[in-house]
């Protein structure tokens, strides 16, 4: 039986929790060749041996810092040398930053987020590229959140960050027209994560669906073949 992303090449940042995690293991059972990318070797061991377990098929596995370009930057070259091309990319990494009134929040508070939710979109952009243009049909998946459209007190380095980051990649598709490749936005709403708990540490999270839940919707928008070159931002809706 042929599966829906036989022979791809999927790379994934955050893959070892969260919608990453879910992202990464959909896109394994779907057929895909998954690069994890992680800070911890343990974590993204444990991925491994997660898609290993249903696939029967193992991962590359990345263990990098996405604030710190001297690993980032050359990555593309090496996975070229490696793979040729990289048919799809999710960056779900993110990190919230902490909430508090923006004039207390820290410098270094500061500094990370914008380094992780928008710099590290960039640089990821600058050293994918290339590979993506080498696919016949690049997709692009970049984790956004509602806090773009619906700014809220408190929350500024995240949303701040992260309309950056939706600014960045509608700018870089309306660069791609003309390409194969396709940048999509995808808000994933209130789901059961570890930084959900984090900003609503009130909340009861079996109200919230699973991360697994989004697996179907990255394999389904890997594939997805009509798409605007300015990307317009698909919205998960748990059923």
């Amino acid at each position: 039986m042929t599966l829906p992303l036989q022979d791809k090449i999927a790379l994934v940042t955050g893959a070892t929790r969260g919608i990453g995690q879910a992202a990464a293991i959909a896109l394994a059972q779907a057929g895909a060749h998954v690069i994890a990318l992680g800070r911890t070797q343990g974590a993204l061991e444990a991925l491994d041996d997660t898609i290993f377990t249903s696939t029967g098929q193992r991962a590359t596995l990345v263990p990098i810092d996405l604030r710190q370009p001297e690993g980032l930057d050359p990555l593309g070259g090496h996975l070229f040398e490696r793979f040729g091309r990289l048919d799809i990319v999710v960056h779900a990494a993110g990190v919230l930053g902490g909430l508090s009134p923006t004039g207390h929040v820290e410098p270094k508070s500061w500094d990370q987020t914008i380094a992780v939710n928008l710099t590290a979109t960039w640089r990821l952009i600058r050293s994918f590229e290339p590979l993506l243009r080498a696919s016949d049909m690049g997709r692009a998946i970049f984790v956004t959140t509602g806090r773009v459209a619906r700014p809220k007190a408190f929350w500024a380095p995240y949303a701040a960050s992260k309309a950056g980051m939706e600014a960045l990649v509608k700018c870089w598709g309306d660069e791609l027209e003309q390409t194969a490749i396709r940048a999509i936005l995808l808000d994933p709403g209130a789901v059961r994560t570890r930084m959900r708990a984090e900003a609503f540490p009130g909340e009861d999270p079996l109200d919230l669906p699973e991360p697994s839940a989004l697996g179907p919707l990255f394999v389904e928008l890997a594939q997805k073949a009509d798409l605007p070159a300015i990307p317009e931002t698909v919205v998960f809706k748990a059923t």
